[in-house]
């Protein structure tokens, strides 16, 4: 008898911790997406920078699409949707931040140079009958990320541009969906 009710509590104990860590879980993503949000219009992103990196424009707007694709239920949808981004990439620029120091007969160059973007995003809550608070949620602001290097910039351009990415889209989602 001591054995079924010791099984019983173990299998009862062993349940609760499964569904309270699938609960946990849940939270720890941080998402607030309302419930009656379910599509949303993603719109590609001009490049309006200054100086233009072909592929950039074309590479932000699809790192957003999969951002919202891996870590939301949200349907993307062209047109029509209950909510919507859409914006452009208004800064590409490289600056230097350290002078290496040379020989007094030469100029002086760059000992690391800084690689910045900067992207203007404008998210429209577009839900009919939505509360005051969730139309509180749209906002249209300016994103910018840099990342620093050294050396040839050619040879380690992608990455970095890569890693910038990352981290504009990563602000976004979260002021968007995290409300951070």
């Amino acid at each position: 008898m001591n054995k079924r009710i010791y099984l019983s509590i173990l299998m009862l104990c062993t349940i609760f911790m499964l569904f309270s860590s699938c609960s946990y879980k849940l939270s720890l993503n941080g998402q607030s997406i309302p419930p009656a949000l379910k599509t949303i219009d993603i719109q590609y992103f001009e490049n309006n920078a200054p100086l233009v990196v072909n592929t950039l424009s074309q590479q932000f707007t699809e790192a957003l699409k999969n951002r919202i694709r891996s870590q939301t239920n949200l349907t993307i949808v062209r047109g029509d949707a209950d909510a919507s981004f859409s914006g452009a990439i208004t800064g590409y620029s490289i600056a230097p931040v350290s002078i290496q120091a040379t020989n007094p007969n030469s100029p002086p160059i760059a000992g690391a140079s800084r690689l910045t973007i900067t992207v203007n995003v404008k998210y429209s809550y577009n839900v009919k009958d939505a509360s005051p608070a969730d139309k509180k949620l749209s906002f249209e602001q300016s994103f910018s990320k840099y990342k620093e290097y050294t050396g040839d910039l050619n040879n380690q351009e992608q990455g970095l541009i890569d890693d910038i990415v990352k981290q504009l889209i990563d602000d976004i989602f979260n002021q968007a969906f995290a409300n951070w």
